[in-house]
C-alpha cells in the first residue's frame, strides 16, 4: 500500500502470515532497525544471525524497490519510520504419538508492518517550521 499526501510521501508494506515465528522473535530483529536508513537496514539484516532477519530483509528490499519504481524516490534518501508486529493466527496440527493418542503442535505466525519516509522531504518540511 502506499500512501501519497501533499506534504509527505511514505511507503508502507504489509507481510502477513510468516509461518513458524513468534512476534518475540521478530520484535527484536524489527527494535534494531526502527528509525535507520534503508541502505544501513540491509546491511545490519544481512549481518544479522536471526532466523527472522530474513522475512525482513525482502520486505524491507521490496519497499526501498516499491518506494524507487512507484514513488521515485531515492532509496539512500528514505528510512524506516515506523516498523511494527502483530500476531497471526496460530496453525495447529496434531502429531501422533503411542497407543493412537496424539499430540498437538501450534505455530504461531505474525504480521509485519513497515513505513518507508523520505529523508529530504522531512528536513524540508522541518525547516518551513
Amino acid at each position: 500500500m502506499i500512501k501519497n499526501s501533499s506534504s509527505d510521501k511514505e511507503v508502507q508494506i504489509l507481510a502477513q502470515h510468516i509461518c513458524n515465528m513468534s512476534v518475540f522473535k521478530v520484535q527484536r530483529v524489527i527494535d534494531q532497525i526502527c528509525g535507520r536508513s534503508c541502505e544501513e537496514t540491509l546491511m545490519i539484516l544481512e549481518l544479522m544471525p536471526y532466523r527472522a532477519s530474513y522475512p525482513i530483509l525482502k520486505l524491507v528490499y521490496s519497499a526501498a524497490a516499491n518506494a524507487s519504481h512507484n514513488m521515485g524516490l531515492n532509496e539512500a534518501d528514505s528510512f524506516i519510520s515506523e516498523a511494527k508486529v502483530n500476531r497471526g493466527p496460530i496453525v495447529k496440527k496434531l502429531r501422533p504419538r503411542a497407543r493412537g493418542r496424539s499430540y498437538p503442535i501450534k505455530r504461531p505466525t505474525c504480521h509485519i508492518t513497515i513505513v518507508l519516509k523520505d529523508k529530504s522531504k522531512l528536513i524540508l518540511d522541518q525547516s518551513k517550521i
